[in-house]
């Protein structure tokens, strides 16, 4: 792949807000200058999250040639999810075809247990599937090659080729938001275990804490989410908060309930890399996700704590992500383009599977 220097420009776009749709509006913005030449082929790129999805058309430098937001019918069930992931590639396919560019590949993250080997999203239980072939169904509605993969590990990647951790090749990507999982890169190559790999979030850090979704109790989920987060504060308080970015923001005023709630976080987030760290050797962790955007109100402390955790350990620099919410949409795209790449290349040197 080309350096991605596109990658900025779709980043961009997309924080000015010029882009975002209403919650019923799916449509596709063309990003491109007027008059530009025709670009190179592309790939469809579409990052499925529990509540929204993100997708684009992609070029060979992870330019953006079309773009769009829409929301993830989840409260319909799992049929209707894929039926909208399949809708959504097609209209990106059909803005492909009005720009005259060929669509090559689409690269699709969603999240849970998926195994990348199989094409199958094993189990998600925010979107309600379980053992779903979902490379096949998508291919069969869209009559496009689909490579099929994990959002975290997709941002993970992201990270890794064009973002916070470019260069490192043993990385920990950590998102934090409504919950928290983890990408592993090894020696330069991602960990997927049959898609069980990453799950942080379930590691258990209080073990006679509250009760967590996976059925086990203290997992670090329900203590360092953000919506653990908004949540503890809210019960410590008494005051109703929308988000972690308030009590972020409640922190920085010095608002005492907030600090007990935020040191309880990142003294269990620390706990939960100390164990990764001792297992990984991170050379470098990536905090991305909602709570990350606190910044350095998140990474200090836990620099310190985990400093102080570590003893004949690597250790690891800990730093925020680069690209933010467009790392898994990025990922998709790196996704495809790799398996354009890959089929290319004797059996051999891929591994076998090249989908």
């Amino acid at each position: 792949m080309p350096e991605a220097h596109g990658m900025h420009e779709m980043h961009k776009v997309h924080g000015t807000g010029a882009v975002h749709e209403t919650r019923e509006a799916a449509a596709v913005h063309d990003t491109r200058e007027p008059g530009t030449r025709e670009p190179d082929p592309c790939v469809i790129a579409l990052d499925v999250g529990g509540t929204g999805m993100k997708g684009a058309l992609l070029d060979r430098d992870l330019r953006p040639l079309a773009t769009l937001r829409r929301p993830t019918p989840r409260d319909a069930g799992p049929d209707a999810v894929v039926d909208a992931i399949a809708a959504t590639l097609e209209l990106l396919s059909r803005r492909a075809g009005e720009q005259g560019v060929t669509v090559l590949r689409a690269g699709v993250v969603v999240p849970g247990i998926v195994d990348e080997e199989r094409a199958r999203a094993v189990f998600s239980a925010n979107l309600g599937w379980r053992d779903l072939p979902m490379r096949a169904l998508l291919e069969q509605r869209c009559g496009l090659p689909v490579t099929l993969g994990h959002d975290v590990r997709a941002c993970g990647s992201a990270e890794a080729e064009l973002g916070a951790a470019r260069g490192a090749r043993d990385v920990l990507f950590v998102a934090i938001g409504t919950g928290i999982a983890a990408a592993v890169i090894s020696d330069g190559r991602p960990v997927r275990a049959g898609g069980h790999a990453g799950e942080l979030g379930h590691l258990v850090v209080e073990p006679d804490g509250a009760p967590c979704g996976c059925g086990a109790r203290g997992c670090l989920e329900t203590v360092a989410s953000a919506a653990a987060v908004a949540g503890a504060f809210t019960a410590r308080s008494g005051r109703s908060v929308d988000g972690a970015d308030q009590v972020a923001a409640l922190l920085a005023l010095g608002d005492p309930n907030a600090e007990a709630v935020w040191r309880r976080a990142t003294e269990a987030l620390a706990d939960a890399l100390a164990i990764a760290t001792t297992l990984l050797a991170p050379e470098l962790i990536v905090l991305g996700g909602g709570l990350a955007e606190a910044g350095e109100l998140l990474l200090t402390p836990v620099r310190a704590a985990l400093a102080e955790r570590l003893t004949f350990q690597r250790q690891p620099a800990v730093v925020r992500a680069a690209l933010g919410d467009e790392a898994g949409c990025l990922g998709a795209g790196l996704h495809a383009w790799h398996a354009l790449t890959d089929a290319t290349l004797p059996r051999e040197l891929t591994g076998g599977a090249t989908r």
